[in-house]
């Protein structure tokens, strides 16, 4: 199978996902109990108003025509209107992406940097303190829910020592590089930096320790096989063979995982945004669903199976180009 047959087979089934979520919370929120008319408006509004209300929605229509009607507005980029702010889905999903992706990306960086290191020195040196340090390492870290963790982190660096601040994002990483660009200063960084460590490092725990499971098992198949040998017996450096032969192969299923939790740390950012009150997706959509504002609410899932299915996309294509037998199966 070619290769752009195989991304327009990965593009077909993603198309199908995105119909399923856009249909499951349709489904959701058209057997929620409560009548919409009357969330949009204040208490007390009149029966009248809410007939208005009823009409001008469309919510008087059978619910195979509002879904009809909404799924067509999604295809024409029209996500509705909040019931409770009456402002534009879409724009209140773009603003706070931009939060949720830092956040994402952070914690991503933080788990490779961490984790890649400890996975070859865990294979390398096997059954030594090393290796059982790294392996109880990864098995906290699995282990140990976001939400304890977080809160943990916020006593021990925020409150106890007062070291890192406990939540909030007063500035963006755009608005500190452009700080940094236009006046030469590094304290809109810092400050972002600071804000930022315990809600990318809470988050990026579980991937962290995942990944040092991955690399370490990885490695240690790839060090047993012959190539390994036969490179040593040709006198190559341990250094050469360890990180420019076996960690190469190692890294074509940790790519696949990569982009696989990328999309599983944008949704599982719910909770992390939560606990630090850092402003992006999540965060919108648990308030959004403290309100009941299901157009927000569908929005904001809409949008995060969209990126799931883009990244997964993605990899698949990075994947196939490093092994072409992925897309000839």
């Amino acid at each position: 199978m070619s290769m752009a047959k195989f991304l327009t087979r990965r593009l077909l089934q993603g198309i199908f996902v995105i119909w399923g979520v856009v249909t499951i919370m349709f489904g959701l929120r058209a057997v929620a109990p409560g009548d919409p008319a009357n969330m949009m408006l204040a208490e007390g509004a009149t029966q009248e108003l809410v007939e208005q209300v009823r009409r001008e929605e469309g919510l008087n229509e059978p619910v195979y025509v509002q879904y009809v009607d909404y799924v067509q507005g999604l295809v024409t980029g029209d996500f509705g209107y909040s019931w409770q702010s009456n402002r534009e889905v879409e724009a209140m999903v773009i603003e706070r992406i931009p939060a949720t992706v830092e956040l994402t990306i952070a914690a991503t960086i933080v788990a490779l940097v961490i984790a890649i290191p400890l996975g070859v020195i865990s294979a390398t040196r096997r059954n030594e303190p090393a290796d059982y340090g790294a392996t109880l390492f990864s098995l906290l870290g699995i282990s140990t829910p976001n939400f304890w963790l977080g809160l943990m982190l916020i006593l021990v660096f925020g409150v106890w020592a007062g070291l890192l601040p406990t939540g909030r994002r007063p500035v963006g990483f755009g608005e500190a590089v452009l700080t940094l660009v236009r006046y030469g200063s590094v304290y809109d960084l810092l400050v972002w930096l600071k804000h930022i460590a315990l809600p990318a490092l809470t988050l990026g725990t579980y991937f962290t320790a995942l990944i040092t499971r991955l690399t370490r098992s990885g490695m240690v198949d790839e060090l047993g096989k012959p190539y390994v040998t036969a490179s040593r017996a040709k006198g190559l450096p341990s250094v050469l063979v360890r990180y420019k032969h076996v960690l190469r192969n190692t890294m074509i299923p940790v790519i696949t995982v990569l982009g696989l939790q990328m999309g599983t740390l944008m949704g599982g950012a719910v909770i992390t945004e939560t606990v630090f009150n850092w402003p992006g997706l999540g965060l919108r959509l648990i308030d959004a669903l403290g309100t009941r504002d299901w157009p927000l609410m569908q929005g904001i899932v809409v949008f995060i199976a969209v990126a799931f299915v883009t990244i997964n996309i993605a990899v698949d294509a990075v994947y196939s180009y490093l092994d072409p037998q992925v897309s000839e199966g």
